[in-house]
């Protein structure tokens, strides 16, 4: 038992075993599947709070289109639903049955041939890591070369995220136009639409996140973490050691984009719908609150920021429908003012200090309470004379 807890603590897993307990035990057991299915939900966000840690925290890039990955994660997904659901049968109504219904509303007459692939799952799911990751690494490759960074590359990541919006929205025979892909039932002829599918969903996306988490772990404690850190602090230093800048820039914005696109993917198949409301500016700029609130050097603090945040959005639109808005932007102002470290700073700064100094007490009077360890021996030394007397 010593040496698992040394483990632990070598490590620094004490937090990510909370929440694997958290979100695998606590949650499925407290929770009806409909309140479990917005967990669900909730924790698709959390992919994209741990890739802005590591690309916005420990890198210093800062993103504001994150939702650009996270939609073409979640598209790639549901080409591939919609696909399956569309099959000649469940579509002969159609005027071109085999086809989406949106492409046959907006007069298709044939599948597009870039939509073919996508009736494949192995595919799909090689699209949903590659399309993004390569996007993000074009884009982050032509700015960092030039060394554009800071507010100018955030400024240009919400650009992005307008033009894919508005492209989605624009092209409503191909994509769903504003109301997105939606109506898909099956994953392999595996309804996911019934509460134990649900479950089962449930628990791959928290353990994909779970491993998610922990493969950023491994990469915050390796040497290129360190490297991440530093090139945040001191750009030049590292610049000037030897060390290509751009290219760790590169690396950690495409990381961040892969994570966000997994996210987008499970969030398709916890939801079963995927829209471009999920992709312009007003979501980005949410998933970085979701971060901030959770602490941005922390990916177990950004997962609670995730949870925290849509909880808090869930409840306020259910309680007060008409001033959730302003309850949710008094929720983020005052975190931010009351705690700029996130959830994680408050835990780093009042509660570990607190668990520390209780333990350290509790320490001191155990050893105040035994008697000393050479007690014993002076207390038989001293009889012997005795003894010998009375003999």
């Amino acid at each position: 038992m010593n040496k698992i807890k040394a483990f632990i603590d070598q490590r620094g897993l004490g937090s990510f075993l909370i929440l694997a307990a958290l979100i695998l035990v606590v949650f499925p057991l407290a929770m009806d599947i409909f309140r479990l299915n917005l967990v669900g939900k909730y924790l698709t966000y959390g992919f994209v709070a741990i890739g802005l840690v590591m690309c916005w925290g420990y890198g210093g890039v800062l993103s504001l289109g994150q939702g650009v990955f996270f939609g073409l994660g979640g598209y790639a997904m549901a080409m591939f639903l919609k696909l399956e659901a569309s099959d000649p049968i469940s579509t002969k109504i159609q005027s071109t049955p085999g086809i989406p219904d949106f492409m046959d509303w907006n007069q298709l007459t044939a599948l597009p041939l870039w939509w073919t692939p996508f009736k494949y799952l192995p595919f799909a799911l090689i699209a949903v890591l590659l399309v993004p990751t390569l996007l993000a690494f074009v884009i982050s490759f032509a700015m960092f070369k030039r060394r554009v960074g800071g507010v100018y590359f955030a400024i240009i990541t919400q650009a992005v995220a307008l033009i894919l919006s508005v492209l989605i929205i624009g092209q409503q025979g191909y994509t769903g136009g504003v109301n997105g892909i939606t109506d898909l039932k099956t994953l392999l002829g595996w309804d996911i639409r019934t509460n134990s599918a649900k479950y089962i969903l449930y628990f791959a996306n928290a353990a994909l996140l779970l491993g998610c988490i922990y493969l950023c772990l491994w990469v915050q404690k390796s040497k290129l973490g360190t490297l991440l850190l530093a090139m945040r602090d001191k750009e030049d230093r590292v610049r000037f050691s030897g060390y290509d800048v751009s290219m760790f820039k590169v690396f950690a914005f495409c990381l961040a984009a892969m994570l966000s696109a997994i996210g987008g993917a499970m969030f398709t198949l916890q939801v079963g719908f995927m829209s471009p409301s999920f992709v312009g500016i007003v979501p980005s700029i949410e998933m970085v609150i979701f971060a901030a609130v959770g602490g941005r050097m922390s990916l177990i603090g950004a997962v609670y920021g995730a949870l925290l945040v849509n909880f808090g959005k869930t409840y306020f639109s259910e309680s007060f429908p008409d001033l959730w808005l302003f309850l949710m932007a008094s929720l983020f102002i005052g975190v931010v003012m009351a705690f700029p470290n996130g959830l994680a700073g408050v835990y780093t700064s009042h509660v570990k200090p607190w668990l520390a100094r209780r333990k350290a007490t509790q320490i001191r009077s155990q050893a105040l309470a035994e008697p000393p360890a050479d007690s014993a021996p002076q207390t038989e030394e001293a009889e012997i004379p005795g003894l010998i007397r009375a003999t």
